[in-house]
């Protein structure tokens, strides 16, 4: 998860005011003394910390909170709104000129993964808002950029428009927004040159490409593993372009996320979009309060249920409901649901947008190790498909051949075969709890399965 090492500082830090009764200003300044430290090492700009810091202060102080009957949930509560306040208060979504097409230019460093994002950010707008964007080769100077963007428009299906690295960028502008129209496209996304470091040349060059073609959007591509220069790099941008949201890549990566907390706060610029892996499906919206929840174990889960309803096929989970009642669930309909959550991304991503999974008793220091998921796949693929239908069939032969198979040990198959039985005991017991005609049979009270 993007913003672990924050997120475990400060989780362990609030831990300690959550259930208190009584909150005393000692309290509260012991608490904002480790929120300081633990910003500042996420590398969050210290102007940032120290008004993130005295805001808290004020408001956790207040007659409100210090007298309400849970006041160390209330100082959690003002902490919460404070670090959503930092990143931007609300999600800012991407413009939508009033005259078709609009225009986004793609702008940054180079490394930053400017040709990348331009590619994810025309497939959000087809999968997710229905649109006909074009994507337009500007980068003339890096090699193979062209080649690069050509590359990712055939993988996610996308024109793109290139006039070849010999061209003029001003020139491949003006012609692409001719063919933009013609060929009826609502969307233009620009992919312009970076270069290692901000220089006139580039400036004057991207400032050209924005007095032609008048930008309804211009956003800025920044790698969330940079740090603090993240946010030097933002602000020289907008100086220069003023520039419109912020793209974050990266998140996934080791990153302590103060570029994050830090840009909108200095530059005023909201981040619009943050991608979350190299896949091109792994790229979404940034919800400011949805990242703090998160960051303070309190889960996600409205995008968790986003990832569900984009990537789990709803008649399939129809069908997987009957088979469960029925206890027809085999193994090959647990392959098909192991590559839906798959689809979904890391399984520790997953869990993290769980309210309360962080303090689950076992869980709290959990790392899901991807691997498992692998090897549990390789068992079963190595079943035959009579094996897949009916489990009871495996016997200690059929164990041996599986484990050689699947590069596994006999030990685990045993591990996953029991596991399977006992899962399908579960569901059956809680499909059982739940009676016809509205009454309930015997169980846990007003239990009733998830689905």
């Amino acid at each position: 998860m993007a913003f672990e090492g924050l997120a475990a500082r400060l989780q362990e830090t609030l831990k300690n005011i959550r259930g208190k009764g009584k909150v005393s200003e000692q309290d509260v300044k012991d608490m904002m003394r480790e929120v300081r430290l633990a910003l500042l090492e996420a590398d969050v700009n210290f102007k940032v910390v120290k008004q993130f810091i005295a805001n808290v202060k004020e408001k956790a102080l207040g007659q409100e909170v210090m007298k309400s009957l849970t006041p160390g949930q209330q100082v959690i509560k003002v902490v919460n709104e404070e670090l959503t306040a930092l990143m931007g208060t609300e999600q800012s979504k991407i413009a939508v000129a009033k005259k078709s097409p609009t225009v986004v230019m793609m702008v940054g460093l180079q490394g930053a993964g400017k040709t990348t994002t331009t590619a994810k950010l025309a497939s959000h707008l087809r999968k997710q808002h229905n649109r006909n964007p074009l994507l337009v080769a500007c980068d003339v100077y890096r090699p193979a950029a062209i080649q690069q963007l050509q590359t990712l428009g055939k993988q996610v299906g996308m024109p793109v428009f290139s006039l070849g690295d010999k061209a003029n960028p001003v020139d491949i502008v003006k012609q692409a927004m001719q063919h933009a129209e013609a060929e009826h496209h609502d969307y233009v996304l620009i992919d312009t040159a970076g270069r290692l470091h901000i220089d006139e040349t580039l400036m004057t060059e991207l400032a050209d490409i924005k007095s032609i073609v008048q930008p309804d959007e211009i956003l800025l591509v920044v790698d969330a593993m940079t740090g603090q220069d993240a946010v030097n790099v933002a602000e020289a941008f907008h100086e220069q372009l003023d520039v419109t949201g912020v793209v974050l890549t990266k998140l996934d990566g080791d990153t302590r996320g103060g570029a994050a907390l830090s840009i909108k706060a200095v530059t005023n610029t909201p981040i619009k979009f943050a991608a979350t892996g190299e896949k091109v499906d792994q790229f979404e919206p940034f919800h400011p309060d949805r990242m703090a929840s998160r960051i303070l174990g309190m889960g996600d889960v409205l995008s968790l249920i986003e990832k569900a309803q984009t990537h789990v096929d709803e008649e399939k989970a129809r069908e997987l409901e009957k088979k469960l009642r029925s206890m027809d669930f085999t193994f090959d309909d647990f392959l098909e649901q192991l590559d839906q959550v798959k689809s979904m991304g890391p399984l520790e991503d997953l869990l993290g947008m769980i309210p309360g999974m962080n303090k689950a008793k076992g869980l709290k220091n959990l790392k899901v190790d991807d691997q498992q998921l692998v090897r549990v796949e390789a068992i079963v693929r190595s079943m035959t498909p009579l094996e897949k239908q009916d489990p009871s069939v495996i016997n200690g032969s059929r164990r041996r051949r599986i484990a050689k198979g699947s590069g596994t040990t006999i030990q685990d198959v045993n591990r996953l075969l029991k596991q399977f039985e006992d899962m399908k005991k579960m569901m059956k017991q809680m499909s059982g709890m739940q009676g016809g005609k509205g009454k309930k049979k015997k169980g846990f009270p007003g239990m009733k399965l998830p689905f």
